[in-house]
């Protein structure tokens, strides 16, 4: 598989992700909040958590509408989570995606209200009706896989994941942490939603319950990857290539898994996480030639 197949199966699938986006995130929501919401969403991020969505899918032979759906329902809940923590109450940042937070813009409660929709939102995406057309169309989604999308999204999105994670993070600025506890941490704040893009995806198909187990250990190494290259680009590039304000966990005094281990190890653990989720793969006995690369996208990416 050559580099240029995975870059054309990247943009196929982004295109795709953001067509949705665009048809399924109203502009007419009332009082100016539908134009706040799709500032937020669209045209802008990497989309891993889509990315993943749709190659476990694809792995395991599932659904693709249905992954469609759960692809654009991880994206909003990730979305929404960056305009709720970019708040004067939480992180306080004003620069997301190269562009000014949605409270920068649009102000505060707007910008509140734009997160709760959001949130609301990827769940009607993830249960299409009858009532709105959907069962006649190809994405429709059987009841039983709407459930389970629902429930994995919800535990992934609520107090046992991101809000979680969230709520530990802003409890230790200016504390000392374990790895341990850090690694907790960033289990339920980054990890939960990417492990839970995987098993959306696969849950779209028929999967043994080894391969499910294989892929649930793929997803949390990725995850909790994804985190360790954050905090390491957090300190060694500029907020334009980021896209976000560089340097902001250090001049907040977070903990990161750079203060905690140091740089050179940090990019150490990067690189055995990563190798942990290649192995994941291996033993799961599928045909996961994009979750393989994606893992190796997520460590090798400099922004």
């Amino acid at each position: 598989m050559t580099a240029a197949n995975f870059d054309a199966w990247v943009r196929r699938e982004l295109d795709a992700v953001e067509s949705a986006l665009t048809d399924w995130v109203p502009p007419d929501a009332p009082a100016g909040l539908g134009l706040a919401m799709r500032y937020g969403v669209l045209d802008g991020g990497k989309r891993l958590r889509p990315l993943l969505v749709l190659a476990a899918c694809e792995a395991v032979g599932g659904l693709r509408g249905a992954a469609l759906r759960a692809a654009c329902a991880v994206e909003l809940i990730h979305a929404y989570s960056l305009v709720h923590d970019d708040m004067p109450c939480m992180d306080n940042d004003v620069l997301r995606r190269g562009k000014p937070t949605v409270h920068v813009q649009f102000g505060e409660a707007q910008a509140m209200l734009a997160g709760d929709a959001m949130q609301a939102l990827a769940f009607e995406v993830l249960t299409p009706t009858a009532d709105d057309g959907a069962a006649a169309r190809p994405d429709a989604v059987p009841a039983a896989l709407q459930a389970r999308l629902c429930s994995l999204l919800a535990r992934a999105a609520g107090h046992a994941g991101m809000a979680g994670g969230q709520a530990i993070d802003l409890a230790s600025i200016g504390r000392p942490l374990d790895e341990h506890v850090l690694r907790d941490m960033h289990h339920r704040k980054t990890g939960a939603l990417l492990q839970a893009s995987v098993l959306m995806g696969a849950a779209c198909g028929p999967v043994s319950a080894s391969a499910w187990a294989a892929l649930g250990v793929y997803g949390d190494a990725l995850g909790l990857a994804f985190q360790v290259v954050d905090d390491i680009l957090d300190v060694t590039q500029a907020s334009e290539t980021l896209g976000k304000t560089a340097g902001k966990d250090l001049s907040n005094n977070k903990p990161t898994y750079v203060t905690v281990l140091g740089l050179d190890a940090a990019r150490r653990h990067a690189d055995e996480l990563r190798d942990k989720a290649q192995a994941a793969l291996t033993s799961s006995g599928l045909d996961a030639t994009w979750l393989r690369l994606l893992a190796d996208k997520v460590v090798e990416r400099d922004n």
